[in-house]
């Protein structure tokens, strides 16, 4: 979700709101009670059925009340004895924040655990339901504090389910796994603990973020596209096989009550009016689900997107697709409730198609308890659980386990008894950070407090940053930047003579050149001041949705340095981009200015991080140095990262330390894979943690001193370079031979991978039944032995090839996984459950799912790519025939393409293809016949001349056996069925159909 509390304005971007807004004065009464407080309704009686309550509320409300409930705040309906409900609380790592009705944030401060790519790093559902389950208490001790403002919701926007296909993407922090098993585990698993587990009541109520392919927050360089406007094309396969299968299996075990739409479109139509969401979606579970939109994705429709006219026909869109809940004005309810009204008196909606939505609302607020006489089972949770001492004994052994292991020449884990002196540097050596999705941070352990605590009184740690320390100089005037001191810091001025402490800052390098500058003179960092041309050193930390405290000193061909303002505002039109350089004024204060009439500085290097860093590690007995991201700074919401590289100052400050110690760890503190060459051949040992919250320090000894046996497991592929991906912008997977399921390279560290201080040994695997049918279920035993002397846990990880398919198949993919603890020298038989229906991958040629018979790989180990032990299972399913192109097919369903699109057949629903000239589509192994004599297509053309497709055989450039011409339609959505003559197509082919002009392309037959 974005923020609500600034606006921008810029085209291509959802608007914020800049100033407060109004507060509907209803909302005011939002704990008015019922007019007769003696009066009582059926809805209020929990001894009825669900929808017995829901039908006796939905039949009391008014039309103008029903119309209110579809806004994200929803008034209070005193009449009834209503309580206002809002939707949305953040909570992907616990209970993080939310907003009042101005769109103001409000933190919290209780227990902070490791961010959800750490929690999906345990492998481990049992202990992340238990962090789902602490979440939704605290969430409940929030709601507890609730006053007229009704600030705390117990719709929690969480967990994000969407799949981590591209390493690169901003949010990978958010989200679990480029594996949609995995995802849909962890994913259940914290959605359950949010929900309670009363079969009637739910402790909360979480959405799953964000539906669907979204896995990029910038557009291509120079496109002028963004977030909201581009679109992810994602052919049948890998929308049903990959995009889908992250958020079908939670709603399938009723693990989450709905759906956030994303922003961008799918197949040519934005997420937020999805036709799935009524169908595909609702599909998956019984239970009633309650579907959200995005922040401003509403408005988005009209503006940034321009797939509606105006309000009026977007919104009456939403309510159709079943979107039921508009996100939009904060607590202004005012735009949602004209546009429903202004559809209903243009016959765009009736009553009948406000009903499902409001019914879907009241369904969740039913089972949350609230018009119960005494709130529910869980209304008596107070604001004590919040922070309580077991949250926080969870909060540090999720963020224990969450830690991956990724090298290990024997250095770890470390004796307590013999390590005397550790050095601790690196710039998160001493600091801790949050994240946009993340609480207060209510305490900070961070690494060198964490080994400090551990060593206690036996040893010494000493501590380094690692930072150049260094003053700025006017080349002009010679007078050097000044910073204020106190808490509050001061606008920056060269007015020294010489560089004394308040003339000096260090450095710190977040990579491609971008830094951040702490004052000597107080700790605090320098930003953009109060959002003027001035400069302050007045911020504890590099935050907000519009970071300011980024900045970039680029070196000039005579030596000297540009000060360059690097906030992200500037891509919002907020700071003229041309103007992003600091000039010296005539009262010596630093301001915004151009290139042109931009300062030049002398950069003086008081002290060298690196030096410092070296002299603090040498004689040390362990060196840890901790490197990795600023989670403001190097990728997140609404900015993608354009490398996986480590920062460049940061590469040097490790190759420095491990030249200056030999028993040199390496700490990774960041949310994504990243490209460790160098550190993986050089460095003894290397250990991955996310932002793991408050407890990092002391989770952090736990693993190095042997107090935790490292058991995390990688969730994504970690690749050596930027090249292994293929843009960024291209979502067919399977095409693009993406994600470990069909990546050919070989990895840096594979999907799965991570090591233990225990070694493990894997028997002859035992299969119940050495063939099934594609109904059946077989269970695979495997003996694990621990061969050490430490005891510790296994995640055993079951993966799957099928070695026979009409389509292209997985280079391997997980089924089913267990986490096993064994004891020093234990065996334990490992049962894993494969069903035959699991193996299904989806089938083009008929629209559904299908096991197809083959010879499938049972393929067991420690990770995707070390696999211990193997066996064959036969499944007994069917084979796919052959295409017969005579019925009516759908284009979307080609086997391969070439430049063609997928876009909206309509813009209610359907699919259909785009296609410019040259394009293709592939549709293998059709069985012609003894030969088809027309072709009938149904097209589109938009453009003033003819078109046309030609049939093609066995290749785009094969034999060509019919043209059917493509006349002007007029738009691009009006159809018309065109008919050719062909010759010559018998037999068994691969037929292609070539486009030549702009067409869209929707069904397709031959006549025999």
């Amino acid at each position: 979700m974005k923020p609500t509390h600034r606006a921008a304005r810029s085209p291509g971007r959802f608007r914020r709101s800049l100033v407060p807004t109004m507060i509907t004065a209803v909302l005011a009464l939002g704990l008015a009670a019922p007019a007769n407080a003696q009066e009582s309704y059926p809805f209020q009686n929990p001894d009825l059925s669900l929808s017995k309550r829901v039908d006796d509320l939905l039949g009391r409300l008014t039309l103008d009340e029903k119309i209110s409930l579809l806004h994200q705040y929803q008034p209070a309906i005193p009449r009834l004895g209503i309580k206002a409900f809002k939707t949305g609380t953040e909570a992907l790592h616990g209970v993080a924040w939310t907003s009042d009705a101005s769109g103001n944030q409000l933190l919290a401060k209780g227990t902070v655990f490791p961010q959800a790519i750490g929690l999906a790093s345990t492998w481990d559902p049992e202990l992340i339901k238990q962090v789902g389950r602490a979440t939704g208490v605290e969430a409940r001790g929030y709601h507890a504090t609730n006053d007229e403002r009704m600030l705390w919701g117990l719709n929690m926007w969480a967990p994000v389910t969407n799949l981590l296909r591209d390493p690169r993407w901003g949010r990978n922090e958010e989200g679990y796994s480029e594996d949609p098993t995995l995802t849909g585990a962890i994913a259940t698993a914290y959605g359950k603990g949010l929900q309670g587990g009363n079969p009637k009541y739910l402790l909360t109520a979480p959405t799953l973020k964000h539906y669907l392919a979204y896995n990029n927050d910038d557009g291509p360089a120079g496109s002028g596209l963004d977030r909201d406007t581009t679109d992810s094309q994602v052919p049948e396969r890998v929308l049903n096989e990959y995009d889908r299968e992250a958020f079908r299996p939670t709603l399938a075990a009723d693990a989450a009550t709905g759906v956030m739409t994303s922003y961008n479109l799918v197949n040519g139509r934005p997420a937020t009016v999805s036709a799935d969401l009524n169908t595909v979606v609702r599909s998956w579970t019984k239970k009633p689900l309650f579907h959200v939109s995005d922040a401003y994705a509403p408005g988005g429709l009209s503006e940034s997107q321009k797939y509606y006219a105006n309000d009026t026909e977007a919104f009456a869109a939403v309510v159709k697709s079943g979107n039921d809940s508009f996100t939009i004005g904060n607590g202004d309810n005012s735009r949602t409730v004209n546009a429903i009204k202004n559809a209903l008196a243009q016959g765009l909606l009736t009553e009948a198609d406000i009903d499902p939505a409001v019914r879907d609302v009241l369904s969740i607020r039913v089972r949350l308890g609230e018009f119960d006489p005494d709130g529910g089972p869980y209304a008596k949770i107070t604001s004590s659980v919040i922070g309580n001492t077991a949250h926080k004994k969870l909060a540090r052994q999720t963020a224990a386990d969450a830690q991956v292991l990724l090298k290990n020449s024997g250095i770890l884990p470390l004796d307590a008894a013999k390590t005397k002196k550790v050095a601790v540097v690196g710039p998160l050596a001493k600091v801790l950070y949050r994240d946009w999705y993340s609480a207060e941070l209510p305490y900070k352990v961070t690494p060198v407090d964490g080994i400090k605590e551990r060593l206690g009184s036996s040893g010494t740690v000493t501590d380094s940053e690692g930072a150049d320390r260094i003053a700025l100089k006017d080349v002009g005037s010679g007078k050097y930047v000044t910073a204020g001191t106190g808490d509050g810091g001061a606008l920056l001025k060269a007015t020294a003579a010489t560089a004394g402490a308040t003339e000096q800052f260090d450095v710190f390098d977040w990579g491609q050149g971008i830094v951040t500058l702490r004052a000597v003179a107080n700790g605090k960092f320098v930003g953009r001041y109060n959002w003027g041309s001035n400069f302050a050193n007045d911020q504890s930390e590099p935050n907000g949705w519009f970071v300011q405290q980024i900045f970039k000193l680029e070196k000039q061909d005579d030596g000297n340095y540009l000060l360059r303002y690097a906030g992200y505002e500037k891509a919002y039109g907020w700071a003229d981009p041309s103007t992003v350089y600091a000039k010296v004024a005539d009262d010596g204060t630093l301001q915004l200015a151009t290139k042109a009439d931009a300062t030049k500085f002398s950069k003086e290097v008081v002290s060298s991080g690196v030096d410092e860093a070296v002299k603090a590690v040498t004689g040390a007995d362990t060196a840890v140095v901790v490197v990795g991201s600023n989670p403001w700074i190097n990728g997140r919401e609404d900015h993608d990262r354009t490398t996986m590289v480590l920062a460049e100052g940061q590469e040097e400050l490790v190759k420095a330390v491990r030249k200056a110690n030999p028993n040199t760890i390496v700490v990774v503190e960041n949310s994504y894979p990243t490209t460790l060459n160098w550190e993986q051949a050089n460095v003894p040992a290397i250990l991955w943690t996310t932002h793991a919250g408050p407890e990092t320090g002391h989770a952090l000894a736990d693993v190095l001193f042997g107090d935790v046996n490292p058991s995390g497991r990688l969730t994504q592929t970690w690749y050596k370079s930027d090249a292994d991906l293929p843009s960024m912008f291209d979502y067919d997977i399977i095409k693009s031979n993406r994600t470990y399921l069909y990546y050919q390279g070989t990895p840096l560290y594979p999907f799965g991978y991570g090591l233990s201080y225990s070694t493990f040994r894997y028997g002859t695997p035992r299969l119940s039944a050495g063939q099934v049918g594609a109904g059946g279920t077989v269970t695979v035993s495997v003996d694990v032995t621990n061969t050490s002397k430490v005891a510790g846990d296994e995640v055993v990880q079951l993966y799957t090839h099928q070695r026979t398919s009409r389509d292209k198949q997985p280079v391997k993919q997980l089924r089913t996984f267990a986490k096993v603890h064994l004891g020093a020298g234990q065996t334990k038989s490992v049962q894993l459950r494969l069903k035959a229906a699991d193996l299904a991958h989806w089938d083009v040629t008929r629209g559904n799912w299908v096991v197809e018979s083959s010879s499938y790989d049972v393929l067991i180990g420690s990770s995707s790519a070390d696999i211990r032990q193997r066996t064959t299972l036969r499944v007994n399913g069917e084979k796919i025939p052959a295409r017969d192109l005579s019925k009516t097919t759908q284009a979307i369903t080609f086997d391969d393409y070439s430049g063609a699109k997928l876009v909206d057949e309509s813009k209610a629903t359907g699919t259909a293809v785009g296609g410019a000239t040259g394009d293709w589509i592939k549709f293998a192994d059709a069985d012609l016949g003894s030969g088809l004599k027309g072709f009938k297509a149904r097209t589109a053309n938009a453009d003033a001349g003819d078109g046309s497709v030609q049939i093609r055989l066995d290749g785009a450039n094969g034999p060509v056996v019919g043209t059917v011409s493509v006349p002007s339609t007029g738009d691009k959505y009006t159809y018309r069925d065109v008919t050719a003559a062909v010759t010559g197509a018998t037999g068994r082919h691969d037929v292609y159909l070539v486009f030549s002009g702009d067409l869209r392309l929707c069904t397709f037959s031959f006549t025999k």
